[in-house]
């Protein structure tokens, strides 16, 4: 494997990774805690990016008054793996552990590129957040046309749920009706004008498909 020569320590990195899902990437950081040098890092990322194991996700950099965070988010692809690499075992372990919100936004972040790709349409799948921790999980850009995405791994529909959503709408003027709200419920509604999507209906939602 390409730049791989201590597969050990490529093991340790690979589960490093796995613990930052869903997260910032700070490469300086991780190398660190992996001991390794921050290109040897860039050069991994690169290997499980082009593996399809892991997607790093950049963030929209269209300046709306505000200080941007220019980090991009790291997310593992396959949440069956990062649980594997995680030790958790089963749905139990799964629901108390505490990135049990870090791992379904990943999972959700997969399935929308699954969605895209499979549409022959580019990933065009950024994040976007400023320095006051104000943040939209997922932006989709289809030409002038940008699809809000806030994820939550609750079951029950909070009013927080929506805080970053209306940041967005604040801060960029789109409309509500191209905000979305994906959670692990099963409830599919419109509130506030935007759109609830229960976790396994993520392919309603617009700019995933061609444009007719």
């Amino acid at each position: 494997m390409l730049n791989v020569k201590d597969l050990a320590q490529f093991q340790l990195f690979v589960k490093m990774c796995a613990s930052r899902t869903g997260q910032l990437l700070n490469l300086s950081a991780l190398a660190a805690d992996c001991g390794i040098t921050h290109n040897t890092a860039k050069a991994w990322i690169g290997v499980l990016e082009t593996s399809g194991i892991v997607y790093v996700m950049h963030p929209y950099y269209r300046n709306y008054g505000k200080r941007l965070v220019k980090s991009p988010k790291l997310h593992f692809l396959d949440p069956g793996l990062v649980c594997r690499l995680l030790g958790i075992r089963d749905r139990e372990q799964l629901f108390i552990n505490p990135l049990r919100g870090n791992i379904f936004e990943s999972f959700i972040v997969s399935e929308l590129l699954k969605h895209r790709l499979n549409a022959g349409l580019p990933a065009d799948l950024y994040s976007w957040a400023d320095n006051i921790k104000t943040e939209v999980d997922a932006l989709i850009e289809d030409g002038s046309r940008i699809a809000a995405i806030e994820i939550k791994s609750g079951q029950t529909i909070l009013p927080e749920f929506f805080n970053g959503l209306k940041n967005w709408i604040k801060y960029s003027g789109s409309p509500a009706k191209d905000c979305y709200l994906v959670y692990a419920g099963n409830i599919q509604v419109t509130q506030q004008d935007m759109h609830i999507i229960s976790w396994d209906r993520t392919a309603e939602i617009e700019c995933l498909t061609p444009m007719n």
